[in-house]
């Protein structure tokens, strides 16, 4: 008897161990191993339950795992769908969760950098919803529970990929109704185009007037996109425009200090997610009024979104409203950017030097025009700025070649005085006038035309152009490093020459810091982009070339001056 009383107990329990480790399963989101269950489980029910507070925003979804996705009202759930969608420079991703644009490739733009010519490689991701990242855009109704970006949405479209001879291709979206009220999205895209015309109408099927608010929002993780160095880094994160404010970054740890400051009401500008080289914007006519907000996403740990929400009034029972919102998913082409709103092209950071660097671009852009080589052009604007600055130049370098003439004389003089600092500055100053020699001669004009090659140094390391952009040889992208150092030892070995061509300072010290310093300038330059070291080095080689004329003309020899790094 105490035998099957002991079997019975160990059937119970064994059972009960099968119980609990379904339950277990069950509670991790994972399918029943041995019960079927309808039940939705509490990360979905806590993942698709939209805020109700009046102007609160709906959580973010998290995957774009096909799973039941409950609406607010307790409809029967209905799966997720992606739908893909094709035209000449876009493969999109929508889902039925709210009609969302949850994935976007570029296919003029290949995924990794460096790629040779005629390579096969994938497109460039920007937009995409998995595990490790997100980046997404979404849009919805606020102010009561109304359809959101978690509501699912019925495909209403009828193509899904751009035909040859058509310019146009709409993406469409229908939700059910919620409290009376039912939201359309559509999405035109066009040809070569990388703007996106969103259309909202929000339908009052009610017996009631609603006044909702509709948002359009970017979300996105702050992963950094990997093509930075320690030496040069780019901005990655939200952007907000407006003509009071003009354009505004706000920083991912500035949102996590709550400490970000931007404008937040306002009749003008955009909501951008910016990145090196790429972009995603909401805009908005002029004159409509909108919040705008950057915040991290609630019960998240990596994720932050930004947006405008644009209150749309009272809305009559039997009424249609309908608001534009166009969308910009693409890369940072200046000239596209211009057309699409104002101040759009800023996102293409050229921080204070923005005045000086738009004109460069344009030249850069004109030539380009002629030689069809991104490399070529960079070398052909140098020649063209050096051009512009040869008489200032040429004042520069016959104020260097006084100084290095009358050198010797100077370290002789500093030598046999140097027990008296006072009668040797005395005999400098003299010697200076005799010679009519401005010490700070060679200075002055080449401060003046720092400003300009900073300039230009923006934008070659803003412009998208340069990605993936060949000039000769081995050089197949100008926006990545020369993966066999060659442009950077050629720039090393000009900065050394350039450097050895100038006087030496009077100074043993400064003598063997001014040497010094460029030296290691160009160690840096091997981690640069090479459009960006060929710019140097043609600066370089102009400069040489203009100093050695002038020492020509002027009878002054041709000779390196070296410090004696012994003392």
């Amino acid at each position: 008897m105490s035998d099957i009383r002991r079997s019975i107990l160990w059937v119970i329990f064994g059972l009960s161990m099968v119980l609990i480790w379904d339950k277990w399963q069950i509670h991790n989101g994972q399918p029943p191993f041995f019960f079927g269950s309808t039940q939705t489980t509490p990360a979905t029910t806590a993942a698709n339950a939209p805020a109700t507070g009046a102007g609160a925003l709906p959580q973010a979804s998290a995957s774009v795992a096909s799973s039941a996705s409950a609406p607010a009202g307790g409809e029967s759930a209905i799966p997720v769908q992606t739908f893909e969608v094709t035209t000449d420079v876009y493969r999109l991703v929508f889902s039925s969760e709210g009609g969302s644009l949850v994935g976007a490739q570029l296919l003029d733009h290949a995924a990794i950098t460096g790629v040779d010519k005629g390579e096969k490689v994938d497109p460039l991701t920007l937009l995409q919803q998995t595990a490790d990242k997100t980046y997404v855009v979404q849009t919805g109704l606020i102010g009561g529970v109304f359809p959101n970006h978690k509501t699912p949405m019925r495909w209403t479209g009828t193509a899904k990929a751009l035909a040859d001879g058509q310019d146009r291709l709409e993406v469409a979206f229908a939700s059910d109704a919620v409290n009376g009220l039912q939201l359309l999205k559509t999405y035109t895209l066009g040809r070569g185009r990388y703007d996106i015309a969103v259309k909202h109408e929000v339908r009052n099927v009610g017996e009631q007037a609603q006044s909702p608010e509709l948002y359009v929002q970017l979300v996105r993780d702050s992963s950094a996109i990997g093509n930075e160095t320690p030496f040069y880094s780019t901005f990655t994160g939200p952007a907000i425009y407006s003509e009071a404010e003009k354009y505004q970054k706000v920083d991912f740890e500035e949102i996590d200090k709550n400490k970000a400051t931007f404008v937040q009401q306002s009749n003008d500008g955009y909501v951008a997610m910016v990145q090196h080289y790429f972009i995603t914007a909401w805009t908005l006519v002029n004159g409509v009024a909108r919040s705008n907000y950057v915040e991290k996403v609630p019960n998240s740990t990596n994720l932050y979104r930004a947006g405008m929400k644009i209150p749309l009034g009272a809305i009559a029972p039997g009424e249609t409203k309908a608001i534009d919102t166009p969308l910009f998913v693409g890369p940072q082409l200046e000239k596209a950017l211009e057309t699409m709103a104002p101040g759009l092209e800023l996102v293409k950071d050229y921080g204070w030097l923005t005045i000086l660097a738009k004109p460069l671009y344009w030249l850069m852009e004109k030539i380009h025009g002629y030689v069809n080589n991104w490399g070529w052009a960079i070398v052909l604007l140098v020649v063209v700025i050096k051009a512009a600055f040869y008489w200032l130049n040429a004042s520069a370098y016959r104020s260097m070649a006084k100084m290095k003439a009358i050198n010797p004389r100077i370290m002789e003089m500093r030598e046999r005085l140097k027990s008296n600092p006072q009668q040797m500055q005395q005999e400098m100053m003299k010697m200076y006038r005799d010679e009519k020699v401005n010490p700070l001669g060679g200075c002055f004009p080449i401060l003046i035309q720092i400003p300009v090659f900073i300039a230009l140094y923006w934008v070659l390391l803003s412009s998208v152009e340069m990605r993936n952009a060949p000039w000769i040889g081995w050089i197949s992208d100008l926006s990545t490093p020369d993966p066999y150092f060659i442009l950077p030892l050629v720039m090393a070995i000009t900065t050394v020459i350039q450097t050895a061509l100038n006087p030496l300072p009077p100074d043993p010290l400064q003598a063997k810091l001014m040497w010094l310093m460029p030296i290691m300038f160009s160690v840096m330059f091997f981690f640069f982009p090479s459009g960006l070291v060929l710019y140097w080095i043609t600066n370089n080689v102009l400069t040489i070339l203009q100093q050695a004329h002038i020492n020509k003309r002027m009878g002054v020899p041709l000779k390196f001056s070296m410090p004696d790094f012994k003392k």
